[in-house]
Parts: C-alpha cells; sequence; structure tokens
C-alpha cells in the first residue's frame, strides 16, 4: 500500500462509520491523520467503533442539513484541536427508485438536502478556517450519476451534479491559497446504501461499468488518500473518475 503523509493531520469526515467514509478513514488514519467522524447514524457508529479498526479523535452525531449544527460542530473542532486540515464530504443517501414525473416530493427534498445542502453547509463551514491557516483539502464524494444522470434516480443525480458544480466553484474560489477541492465519481460499491435501491437499479448500474464489477471501498479510499495530502499541491477544481471506464471524461 502507498503511503502518504498524513502526520498530524486533522481530518474530518461526514459519513465515517460505513461505506465509502469508513474505508476512507481506516486508510487516512493508516498514513498518520487524526480521524473526526460527523454522522448521525448511531448504530452504525457503534458498529464502526467495535470493529476497532479506527480510532476515532472525536465523533459527532449531527445532522449536516443544518448550517447552524455544522458551524457550531466545526466550532467545537476547532477550540479543542485548533485546526482542521482535511475535510471528506461522504454523507449521503440514494433515495428510492421513481421515474421522475412520480418522484415523492419528500424524497426529492431529503436527497437534495442531504446529498449537496449537507455538502454546502459543510464546505462553507469549514472554508474560513483553512483560508487563516493558508492551507486545506477538502473532497466531495460525488458520483458517476451526477455525469450522466441515471434513469430512476433523478433527486440523486440531480444532487451529485450539484455537488460536481458546487466544487468547480469552490476550487476556482480559494485557487489563490493552499487549499485544494476536488471530487470523485466513483460508480457504485456494494455497501449499505445498495439496500436503499432496486434490484433493477442495481442491474442496471453494472451493466454500464466496462470493468463488469463495482468498485471497491478501498480503491476509493486509495484515491482520496493522494487528492487530502499536501503532494496534491496544484490540481483543484477537478473531478477524478472512478467509475471503472463507465464515464472517462
Amino acid at each position: 500500500m502507498n503511503q502518504f503523509d498524513l502526520k498530524d493531520n486533522i481530518a474530518v469526515i461526514t459519513g465515517a462509520s460505513q461505506g465509502f467514509g469508513y474505508s476512507i478513514a481506516k486508510r487516512l488514519q493508516k498514513s498518520g491523520a487524526k480521524i473526526i467522524n460527523i454522522d448521525k447514524d448511531s448504530t452504525a457508529t457503534a458498529e464502526a467503533i467495535s470493529k476497532k479498526e479506527i480510532s476515532y479523535l472525536d465523533i459527532y452525531e449531527i445532522d449536516i442539513t443544518s448550517f447552524d449544527k455544522v458551524k457550531q460542530t466545526l466550532d467545537s473542532i476547532i477550540d479543542k484541536y485548533y485546526k482542521i486540515d482535511i475535510f471528506v464530504n461522504n454523507a449521503g443517501i440514494a433515495g428510492p427508485s421513481f421515474k421522475t414525473w412520480e418522484y415523492p416530493n419528500q424524497d426529492w427534498e431529503d436527497v437534495i438536502n442531504i446529498d449537496l445542502n449537507g455538502t454546502f453547509n459543510c464546505c462553507k463551514a469549514v472554508v474560513p478556517y483553512m483560508i487563516k491557516k493558508n492551507y486545506g483539502r477538502i473532497v466531495n464524494v460525488a458520483s458517476i450519476a451526477g455525469k450522466e444522470g441515471n434513469p430512476n434516480a433523478s433527486a440523486y443525480s440531480a444532487a451529485k451534479a450539484g455537488v460536481i458544480a458546487l466544487t468547480k466553484s469552490l476550487g476556482k474560489e480559494l485557487a489563490e491559497f493552499n487549499i485544494a477541492v476536488n471530487c470523485v465519481t466513483p460508480a457504485a460499491a456494494k455497501t449499505k446504501i445498495f439496500d436503499q435501491i432496486s434490484q433493477e437499479h442495481i442491474d442496471y448500474m453494472l451493466s454500464k461499468i466496462p470493468r463488469n464489477r463495482f468498485v471497491k471501498v478501498d480503491e476509493l479510499a486509495a484515491m482520496v488518500a493522494w487528492m487530502v495530502s499536501s503532494e496534491n499541491s496544484f490540481t483543484t477544481g477537478a473531478v477524478f473518475d472512478i467509475s471503472g471506464g463507465r464515464a472517462t471524461y
């Protein structure tokens, strides 16, 4: 395993109790980072702690759709640890599978609020601290759905497309600082998010991947490890594809 020097970096990861977030947290910890988990799923967090693979520096159970709660949490982190070097916006939901004209309004709002607005809230709250230090690495976990648009997943596709655009805007706004803002667009992985979607939709996603398999969580974590390191000193506002050849642009 390639190692990047993240010694003494404070890394805040949303949704670090399972799936992509858990794997990213484990990988960054192996490179020396200290992990702070923001995850409102107390059951998943308890399960993550029981595995004893990650020694979380701190855990906050909050709803990232509330900017005030996010801001208060980051204020607390700064008060205790004085800095945030890395922020990974990973928390998200898939939402149900419906045609756009049949999509329940409340489900639409829930997906947009968590996947897009939650990412915006976290970026808005953390950036001022990074500007003061003139250093930071932000990675937003988007999706291949945000590039191509998946049928029967209009809310998720729209939210992730928004995350991509947000990343590009913020990366350009922060280009004068030593702050890199990038996103990843993974294909689907076999995580608990599969429990939220239909088998028909799962089969559809697999059929679109030239490598004919789903991405592994450790593969995404390996890419993110470089993206949050100081070695990523020039790239910002970029979209890193990890879709198994599905969308190479």
